[in-house]
């Protein structure tokens, strides 16, 4: 997958990334052209749901919008402000739940790399690099919570932008968003090789019916829903 924006900007320092903190992978670059398809500019409010290094949010912000990134992971939010701080671009970088830290506030655009790798575990880590992928058993713990919080967000003509596994039912995401009055729909799909996630658990996840006998290739979608 070619490099996009400021994830591969020449002459940018590379990203950040303490142990623990999620780097940016297949899921965050289709995400990141995903954003470069949209128009932004000085007037823009931004929030991205679970920031990790930055990544994004600071392609946005190189873009000049006014830029809000969240995230429940500590080491994420400050790996997320000295990112910023050495590439000279503002982020307000925040530290907790993105529906507690946003209450109030309506955006241009909301963008989330959520968790979303079903997982054999019920209850979603509270500690630990496992928060950025562990989804619970269907892997739409978080998704759900950003479906059912997408109309608060966002502004009249406001922007979601969502990534997330195939095995999650994309399907089932156009669906909830278009309940809540968004317009929504599946803008890419694309394949990528198991992770060691995903193969640790290859057998669970078929006898869950959520792979079949010899997948190798997990789909990732994004999702593109839009405020009246």
């Amino acid at each position: 997958m070619p490099c996009t924006a400021l994830i591969c900007r020449t002459g940018a320092p590379e990203l950040i990334a303490p142990p623990g903190v999620y780097r940016p992978q297949a899921d965050t670059l289709l995400l990141a052209e995903a954003l470069a398809r949209e128009p932004l500019g000085p007037d823009s409010e931004v929030m991205e749901i679970g920031t990790g290094t930055g990544a994004l949010a600071l392609q946005a912000a190189a873009r000049g919008a006014r830029v809000t990134a969240v995230d429940v992971s500590w080491a994420a939010v400050l790996a997320a402000r000295l990112n910023g701080l050495r590439q000279r671009l503002s982020l307000r970088v925040l530290h907790g739940d993105f529906a507690a830290r946003s209450l109030g506030r309506r955006f241009d655009l909301v963008m989330a790399n959520p968790p979303y790798v079903p997982s054999p575990e019920a209850r979603l880590p509270t500690r630990g690099p496992q928060r950025a992928w562990e989804g619970g058993t269907d892997g739409r713990r978080i998704i759900d919570r950003i479906c059912a919080s997408a109309p608060a967000l966002l502004r009249p003509g406001g922007v979601l932008l969502l990534v997330h596994s195939g095995m999650c039912g994309a399907e089932t995401t156009v669906r909830l968003l278009a309940l809540r009055g968004l317009s929504a729909r599946i803008t890419t799909r694309t394949s990528v090789p198991w992770g060691p996630v995903l193969r640790s658990r290859g057998a669970w996840l078929r006898a869950r019916g959520l792979a079949d006998e010899g997948d190798e290739l997990e789909e990732l979608v994004i999702i593109r829903a839009q405020c009246p």
